[in-house]
């Protein structure tokens, strides 16, 4: 079985620090929106939203059978593809490609206070298995060291010293993406991810918007299908809770599949999906208790997604499947 001394090590000041962080990301959503519409204050850009279904599989073992994973069942869900960017830029920039799944109809008791009783989980993902940052504070320095590109290893080297600094600038000029974090599992910890049976390459080409274009164009032919799998959380230094940058190596485990059926995306119900997905608010901590987020960066989030949600005016947590005819 899985191990379970696994623990989060909470510095007593991360409130506070973590209430300035989110502060700091409030007031870029706002600069970025200027008069117009405010977008999110990260994934300003949706590649496309879409209607979805996921299954929890049959015949898991006994260490994967947690919380709505314990038996079989399939939940209605949308999923937002987006660019990690603050900013709407074209497809073929450098960029952080995530995923966002929401789950309707999950019973049981959820974390954000006010929405314990909301009947939606959120699972969000990024495309490595390991982000460059430490901690939620060099990821702040981070984004406010991008505000001036050329200055960028400059400054990460003045706020993180020589060392640490060169080493941020390496990760950060050879992957465009960010990785997984760890989750609660019932009593144990683990990194989850969404892995398609035969991966697509983008053509790319010239096309601003060819991620989001060529999407469509797969799902205007046929279903796309993910596997959920996750990795257990096994020691301290294989497996850590708090330092995000080692990939954990442990053995992925099928336990659910994604599937975005076949559909149109800019057909009127397409655009009707596309819009409501927009709208809502996709948040790593819209979760049961016994999927809480953990890590110094998922604490973090805690604070910045309640500002980012608010400040963008995102609708409440759906409470079943809309109609769109």
């Amino acid at each position: 079985m899985p191990a379970t001394d696994w623990k989060e090590d909470i510095a007593a000041d991360e409130t506070e620090r973590f209430t300035r962080h989110a502060e700091f990301f409030g007031e870029l959503q706002r600069a970025r929106g200027g008069k117009g519409t405010v977008h999110r204050a990260l994934h300003a850009k949706s590649n496309v939203g879409v209607e979805a279904v996921f299954e929890v599989l049959p015949g898991l073992p006994d260490e994967a059978r947690i919380g709505l994973f314990a038996e079989p069942a399939t939940y209605p869900a949308f999923v937002r593809f987006s660019n990690g960017a603050a900013r709407h830029q074209p497809d073929v920039k450098p960029d952080v490609r995530g995923i966002a799944v929401k789950l309707l109809n999950v019973g049981g008791r959820k974390l954000i206070p006010g929405l314990e009783d909301a009947t939606t989980q959120d699972f969000l993902a990024i495309r490595t298995p390991t982000v460059p940052m430490r901690t939620a504070d060099e990821f702040v320095m981070i984004v406010k060291a991008a505000q001036s590109p050329a200055l960028l290893p400059f400054k990460l080297i003045g706020g993180l010293g020589v060392r640490r600094g060169f080493s941020l600038v390496k990760a950060l000029a050879t992957t465009s993406y960010y990785g997984a974090l760890p989750i609660k599992y019932g009593p144990y910890a683990v990194h989850f991810g969404f892995f398609p049976p035969e991966p697509a390459v983008p053509s790319r080409g010239d096309d601003p918007m060819y991620i989001g274009n060529e999407l469509a164009a797969r799902l205007r032919e046929s279903a796309v299908t993910y596997e959920m799998r996750v990795q257990f959380y096994e020691d301290a230094t294989k497996t850590p809770i708090e330092d995000p940058t080692v990939e954990w190596t442990t053995p992925w485990v099928t336990i659910a599949k994604l599937t975005l059926p076949k559909q149109d995306p800019d057909s009127p119900r397409g655009k009707k999906i596309g819009a409501l997905v927009e709208q809502m608010s996709f948040d790593p901590w819209h979760a049961r208790e016994d999927l809480r987020p953990l890590g110094n960066l998922m604490r973090a989030r805690n604070h910045a997604y309640r500002i980012s949600t608010k400040g963008r005016g995102a609708i409440a947590e759906p409470a079943s499947l809309p109609s769109f005819e």
